[in-house]
């Protein structure tokens, strides 16, 4: 069994009593069926040093673990069946089933994953809204952490002086989390409500913030926590435990907060005070810059049991078969991808969900390379196109996370695999900083751009290097080299949808796919759909929120 921090202080929390339950939503309860089951007392919970460590832990473990007892029977989120209500799960599906990159054949919690498939989804998708709960808890729970941190609280209730000294840095931890959850928000709903520790808990329904104001709140918590003198820092990059924040994880989420900022905010230039490509090279060169990291050798390596030895993962969600299990994360991604004539043993697993495969575009992103190593399709008894979207072997599927080691050995547990979430991965710094650079940062230096591209295509065993011409198309009508190229290095990595939308081909007619507009053939969808809609259930108990338009 392997164990890491991460997991060993997560399990120390499941053993405790801390949340009983969660709420759906920013609002601290409802009326349609998702009010907490309580909330213990901050007294109640920190009685001892060790219930600070404890309640950090779960704050990691809320990236991961759906519950307090295991993968079922005590959820955080009611309303919903635990194991769909996994963070990663959650986030993988909004991101990977509304493109080109993947199609699923479930129909659970009324047919909200065939919506998402179709990009006809409605205010009362089950998956939206327990998407907007995992934030919302996350947020939650940080904030208390926040509250119940203070060098106040800690002298009164004789919190030892290691635990003390600790504390600051786990303060900027816990941030980190609300920080990368805001981020997901931002990026999922655009305006949703800024609760800090300052607000009191369970009191009036939070006020509306915008999208600017959400994005702002997100950069300044990073900044103030990766880069500023305060007293609540990251530490140094690759001086944490692996699966805990250092300021590496920090870089890449602001790396990707000012990369998308042209698409968050309405005049980035000025809210940022320069232009913001400018950011995302300065913190994506510092990721790459770091020597913290390193290529993998073995591109599918990265995606495999023994991944937490991988020299190119910034920060990942730990997985562990034994301690962490859930329906969720590498489970959902490992088991839902096998089917048909695959042989589940083959990838470290006891059985198949029948579940997801990719699209024919999704293949042609390799058309020209077919030798590329990222290009891990299983074809034998599939066919390319996607004519039935709830018969599995419609569709090449894609056994890219598998519960086997780089060593050829199954992992711990069939059911519930050792595989990690990679969230963040040195690859991409590489992408964003020549993103950015060919999006004219002056910081960023052209050579440098085509070098590390051309880096990523010789790991994954390409022979033609490409120049800066192939970079520089990002306007071009069809599918621009960059987005092509994302779409190859990043495939099945909860990136495609942002992707899309950043350069200009997620809604309308210029790119389609199989099922986009809910069209076998691929048809336009209106720019709305860029965003998804608030929660129906979270409108009903806040009167201070606006529907995004078009909802």
């Amino acid at each position: 069994m392997r164990t890491s921090m991460t997991t060993t202080i997560g399990r120390a929390f499941l053993g405790g009593t801390l949340l009983l339950a969660v709420v759906i939503g920013f609002s601290g309860c409802d009326q349609v069926g998702t009010e907490p089951k309580g909330l213990a007392s901050g007294e109640n919970i920190f009685q001892d040093d060790g219930s600070y460590k404890s309640y950090l832990g779960k704050l990691y473990a809320g990236l991961n673990v759906t519950g307090q007892s295991g993968p079922a029977g005590n959820a955080d989120i009611e309303g919903i069946d635990e194991g769909f209500s996994q963070y990663v799960r959650l986030w993988w599906q909004m991101q990977e089933l509304p493109t080109d990159e993947a199609v699923i054949t479930f129909q659970d919690a009324g047919g909200a994953p065939q919506t998402l498939q179709k990009t006809n989804w409605g205010p009362t998708n089950g998956f939206l809204s327990a998407m907007y709960a995992r934030i919302s808890f996350q947020v939650m729970q940080v904030n208390e952490f926040l509250r119940e941190s203070t060098s106040g609280k800690l002298d009164s209730r004789g919190v030892s002086q290691e635990v003390q000294d600790k504390m600051p840095r786990w303060r900027a931890e816990a941030r980190f989390l609300r920080a990368l959850s805001y981020w997901h928000g931002v990026d999922l709903f655009g305006g949703i409500p800024v609760v800090t520790q300052e607000q009191p808990r369970g009191g009036a329904p939070p006020s509306a913030n915008t999208r600017q104001e959400v994005f702002a709140f997100v950069e300044s918590e990073l900044l103030a926590i990766a880069d500023s003198e305060g007293e609540e820092n990251l530490p140094p990059t690759g001086a944490a435990p692996y699966g805990r924040a250092d300021r590496a994880a920090a870089h890449m989420v602001l790396a990707n907060l000012y990369l998308n900022a042209p698409v968050y905010l309405d005049n980035p230039q000025q809210v940022i005070g320069e232009d913001p490509m400018n950011r995302a090279v300065e913190y994506a060169g510092r990721v790459i810059d770091s020597g913290a990291f390193s290529l993998e050798t073995n591109y599918q390596d990265l995606f495999l049991a023994d991944n937490h030895t991988a020299s190119g993962v910034v920060f990942a969600v730990p997985n562990d078969g034994e301690s962490t299990q859930h329906y969720g994360g590498t489970q959902f991604l490992t088991h839902a991808a096998v089917g048909g004539d695959m042989e589940p043993s083959n990838y470290g697993i006891d059985f198949g969900y029948n579940g997801l495969r990719t699209t024919p575009e999704g293949v042609n992103l390799y058309e020209e390379e077919t030798s590329d190593d990222r290009r891990i399709f299983f074809t034998s008894g599939q066919s390319l196109e996607v004519d039935d979207l709830l018969d599995f072997q419609d569709g090449y599927a894609v056994p890219k996370y598998q519960n086997v080691t780089s060593g050829g050995q199954a992992g711990d547990n069939p059911t519930f695999p050792d595989t990690d979430y990679p969230m963040f991965r040195l690859a991409e710094a590489y992408l964003i900083y020549a993103e950015a650079t060919v999006r004219g940062a002056s910081n960023g230096d052209i050579g440098q751009a085509v070098s590390l591209v051309n880096d990523l295509r010789q790991r994954a065993g390409l022979g033609r290097d490409v120049a800066s011409s192939d970079l520089q198309d990002l306007d071009q009508s069809g599918t621009p080299f960059l987005l092509q190229e994302r779409g190859r290095e990043l495939f099945w990595e909860a990136r495609r949808r942002m992707d899309l939308i950043r350069f200009g081909r997620f809604t309308g007619s210029e790119y389609t796919w199989s099922w986009k507009g809910d069209d076998q053939a691929g048809a336009s969808i209106p720019d709305y759909r860029a965003l998804y809609p608030l929660p129906q259930s979270e409108l009903q108990v806040n009167p201070n929120l606006e529907q995004n338009t078009g909802y």
